[in-house]
């Protein structure tokens, strides 16, 4: 056998293992882990047709904003069913302070969703970038111990404590590590509105 087919039978061995493994990983049911303490569920808000936010963009205007849409507010509701048929109907909710953040928390009908900064975008002005994701892992960290919770934010936070990205009302289910890091346990996929 040539070195040229050795390698490619190592490669395909290689992808078939991180295919295998990857699999394993999804299968990991995200409802269960979120009945553990320390897991935290980094939801990016429901369906907000879009990009970025408008030249006028004030936080405390959602007129000036990006918001959910129907099908998006009909998804943030499809989110706290499904957490609320899994038995998490009592878990903590935090989100962002846009207002697409704020009305998929409150849409889904849980807990009272506590503002918080860590959870706000920079997608528009990378030179807050710092502090907020400074400001995410800080909640992190208090929530390391903590009975698990829902955390409404946007893609680029996500993407910045996992490095994974997700779908409108999709996530990523973490917990930390004994060194203090963001550890994926699992994906949340977002339900299909109609």
């Amino acid at each position: 056998m040539g070195h040229g087919v050795v390698r490619v039978k190592k490669w395909v061995a290689c992808i078939t293992l991180a295919l295998i493994a990857a699999n394993a990983s999804a299968q990991v049911d995200v409802f269960d882990a979120l009945r553990d303490d320390g897991h935290v569920l980094l939801l990016r808000h429901a369906i907000a047709p879009g990009f970025g936010d408008p030249d006028e963009f004030d936080i405390n205007d959602c007129a000036t904003q990006r918001n959910l849409s129907a099908q998006g507010r009909q998804q943030a509701r499809a989110i706290g069913d499904q957490l609320r048929a899994e038995g998490l109907g009592d878990i903590a909710v935090y989100t962002s302070y846009w207002c697409r953040g704020r009305d998929t928390a409150n849409a889904m009908n849980l807990t009272q969703p506590q503002p918080h900064p860590g959870l706000n975008s920079f997608f528009q002005d990378r030179g807050q970038r710092d502090a907020i994701i400074n400001a995410l892992r800080d909640l992190l960290k208090t929530l390391a111990n903590e009975p698990p919770a829902v955390l409404v934010t946007h893609q680029v936070n996500i993407r910045a404590v996992t490095g994974q990205g997700v779908r409108s009302g999709g996530g990523v289910v973490v917990k930390l590590d004994a060194q203090g890091a963001t550890q994926v346990v699992g994906r949340f996929s977002a339900p299909t509105p109609e």
